[in-house]
């Protein structure tokens, strides 16, 4: 079989790992020269402690299973099972991670609520004040910036010359069943096409699903410079538990009616995530903005609320800020679904909406495709 992935970002670049495996054909066509998306744009989580129960969950863990698979076979991606720990500070966020150990998954996401003592020997850069932790074992994390990178090395490697990665070339014609022209004037003829086009929902893909149930979403984050010692976990805050659908429970509606978020959180729609990359550096964020237009400029606000709380988790001043970006990732209007996937002509499919679940959920999205198409 000949496999034509249009996109290359991780849910793309996993589609085209699973055809590879399977002893198919692949050619990949970016219209970037590197992906520059969401799937760069994120903490590299492979978060699986927030997900919601059923389908949602069942993908996350199933992904984490592929991801250090994956990862042992490419060392450059740099997995490793971190874990994470959320601090909370007072009697209502500790109900709620109490809630959350109460629930029939916890065992499967490595849910363990933790003194602040025992919090420290974990993850001992965590000196500033709380009085315990939610720990999630299963959470890891990757490489986001390079991940894909090493992916198509990996592939080239893998496949003995029945992968093609084809950078700088924007498809934008279905011209027969499973083939596709670019913006070159070449054809590219396959059994099957995927489009895994991330946040691009204009162009070919508005024309092939003109009433796509996906929305975008903007966020904006950070990397300091080198924190100089390591950070062990993962690391979110309390307001992340009202972010994530694992954590519903009546414990995190006492906790939404009597602790109210700070302005700057609630106008944002914030949470901290925090994950340290292999240089040593911390990223940061995020935020949430769904309202188009989006803003073409980022704002300090935000930034400045998310440094007081890893300064307050740190108990220490956080490295010089070095970067600061906006993203923009596609998100299932039913934030239920774990992805929108959909033929929308004859050998082509469309795979999109992942939310920010893309990083963490995309090897189990891609298997599932391909066990869905009969690769």
């Amino acid at each position: 079989m000949r496999v034509i992935v249009v996109g290359g970002g991780v849910v793309g670049t996993m589609h085209a790992w699973q055809a590879v495996e399977r002893g198919h054909e692949v050619v990949q066509i970016e219209r970037e020269a590197e992906a520059r998306g969401a799937s760069l744009r994120n903490f590299g989580q492979i978060w699986v402690s927030g997900r919601a129960g059923g389908e949602e969950l069942d993908t996350a863990l199933r992904a984490r299973e592929l991801w250090e698979r994956i990862g042992a076979e490419v060392p450059g991606l740099g997995f490793r099972a971190i874990g994470s720990l959320t601090p909370v500070r007072n009697a209502r966020e500790y109900a709620v991670a109490e809630a959350a150990l109460a629930r029939p998954d916890a065992a499967a996401r490595g849910y363990e609520l933790v003194g602040a003592d025992e919090a420290r020997t974990i993850n001992p850069a965590l000196r500033g004040d709380f009085d315990a932790a939610l720990w999630c074992e299963r959470d890891a994390a990757v490489e986001p910036r390079t991940a894909q990178l090493h992916l198509r090395e990996a592939l080239r490697a893998k496949a003995g010359g029945r992968y093609t990665f084809l950078p700088g070339r924007e498809v934008r014609e279905v011209t027969g069943p499973g083939t596709v022209r670019d913006d070159h004037g070449d054809v590219h003829r396959g059994d099957v096409v995927i489009l895994a086009t991330g946040a691009w929902l204009s162009g070919l893909v508005r024309e092939l699903a003109p009433d796509l149930p996906v929305r975008r979403v903007r966020l904006q984050m950070m990397q300091t410079a080198p924190l100089g010692e390591e950070l062990t976990t993962s690391v979110a805050d309390a307001d992340s538990f009202r972010y994530y659908p694992a954590y519903r429970s009546a414990a995190l509606d006492e906790l939404n009616a009597g602790q109210a978020q700070t302005p700057i959180a609630a106008a944002h729609k914030m949470q901290l995530l925090m994950v340290q990359r292999r240089d040593g550096g911390l990223t940061i964020g995020d935020t949430h903005e769904y309202e188009h237009p989006f803003a073409f400029d980022t704002l300090e606000d935000p930034y400045e609320h998310l440094t007081e709380v890893v300064e307050s988790f740190l108990g220490r001043p956080l490295p010089k800020i070095r970067h600061r970006w906006a993203g923009v990732y596609a998100q299932c209007t039913d934030t239920s679904r774990v992805v929108h996937r959909q033929q929308v002509a004859d050998g082509v499919w469309l795979v999109t909406g992942p939310g920010g679940r893309g990083m963490t959920c995309s090897p189990a999205i891609a298997e599932t495709t391909a066990n869905e198409l009969g690769w």
